[in-house]
């Protein structure tokens, strides 16, 4: 029998991949100017120091690093990133489970909570990676109207009330793609709605020590009373999203039911660098680190945004406080999907954010990284872009 006959399981039906990896596989190509990834700049990925670290860990405790560890973490570490992520969220946690990047923390919620046909309530736009997650377990996605403080309590509590989600979605900091952080006095709110209505939040908060203006806000989960809240971080944007480390923090019965799906996933995440991260914690190495991306990070996304001064008249950005992304929206009746091939064949890439909808639409839209240029792609990108915008409007 031929192999095409294979029957998948229908949570694929649908399913066309990550469109970002996609377009990875297009602009694999000398001279390619890309500001369609998340990437952390190179310069920003501590190798000297994980170097370092990583043969300091494995001298001093190699047998453990090297064996099978526990699902629940290697403890030095689990003992470190409670205590991180206890400064960070603003409040005593229960238990802290680490995770192989946030990505698996929001796949294991979904492996515990959601059955098919169960709603998720998702900014709109929202992650895309993510919402493929949620597709994969066939979850109903129902997309919350937001606005520049991010989402609009009224239309939350509506879609609550309407819906009955089991889940609600949101990245409350420089959300990816758009930008924008939620603003201070929605936060406490969501987490009261959740409370009212019975519906889980996964507080995705991967970019949040990239502040570049602006005043912290305290996290949803801060404002927790009863569990509903569930804290997803990551050391893939500060540290190194090669070693794929995160960590997720909520009710020990939520955490619990995730650790016996990881079990089945990967066993646990990996030792060494669950020890390195440990590593970098204890040594307090981060501030330093972060004030130094952190300020290259600003000088990048000031020239980007600067760049776009300059677009065609009716072209809008949302400026950042933070993050590694600009979310554009381009004059009425150009499609930025099919404007990327005539980019690319001049060496230049984004995103089209038709793809961050849980539905499509908005073909005007578009999301550009600026971490991953220097100045100088970071100009002349720009400049190739602005032109093949002023040839289709032309």
């Amino acid at each position: 029998m031929n192999v095409e006959s294979i029957r998948y399981a229908s949570r694929f039906d649908g399913i066309t991949g990550s469109a970002i990896r996609e377009i990875f596989k297009m602009i694999a190509q000398p001279g390619m100017i890309s500001f369609a990834g998340g990437n952390p700049s190179p310069s920003a990925l501590p190798d000297a120091e994980a170097a370092r670290i990583a043969g300091q860990v494995l001298r001093e405790d190699g047998k453990r690093i090297l064996q099978y560890g526990a699902t629940e973490g290697y403890p030095p570490f689990v003992e470190s990133v409670k205590a991180y992520a206890e400064r960070a969220i603003g409040c005593a946690l229960p238990g802290v489970l680490p995770v192989t990047g946030s990505t698996q923390a929001m796949d294991l919620l979904c492996k515990a909570l959601i059955d098919p046909g169960d709603v998720i309530l998702v900014e709109d736009p929202s992650f895309l990676g993510n919402l493929q997650c949620m597709r994969l377990y066939q979850a109903k996605l129902v997309p919350v109207e937001s606005d520049d403080g991010g989402l609009k309590l009224d239309a939350l509590e509506q879609a609550m009330a309407e819906h009955h989600p089991k889940m609600l979605y949101v990245i409350p900091n420089f959300q990816n793609p758009t930008g924008r952080t939620l603003a201070a006095d929605r936060r406490e709110p969501i987490a009261k709605l959740a409370a009212k209505y019975g519906v889980v939040v996964a507080e995705d908060d991967p970019y949040r020590d990239l502040r570049y203006c602006g005043e912290t806000a305290p996290t949803i989960k801060s404002f927790d009373k009863e569990g509903w809240v569930v804290f997803l971080g990551s050391f893939s944007k500060i540290i190194s999203p090669g070693m794929r480390v995160g960590y997720m923090s909520g009710d020990a019965r939520i955490l619990r039911k995730c650790t016996m799906g990881k079990q089945s996933s990967d066993l646990h995440t990996a030792n060494l660098t669950q020890a390195i991260v440990d590593r970098f914690l204890r040594e307090n190495l981060l501030p330093d680190h972060i004030a130094r991306i952190s300020a290259s990070y600003r000088a990048q996304m000031e020239a980007m945004v600067r760049e776009l001064d300059s677009f065609p008249s009716g072209t809008r950005y949302i400026r950042p406080e933070g993050g590694l992304f600009v979310w554009v929206e381009l004059p009425e009746g150009l499609d930025a999907l099919a404007l990327l091939p005539r980019c690319v064949e001049r060496r230049v890439a984004y995103v089209p954010g038709t793809h961050f909808y849980a539905y499509g639409g908005h073909p005007n839209t578009l999301r550009l990284n600026f971490s991953n240029s220097t100045l100088e792609q970071i100009g002349e990108g720009m400049n190739i872009l602005r032109g093949v915008l002023e040839e289709a409007l032309a």
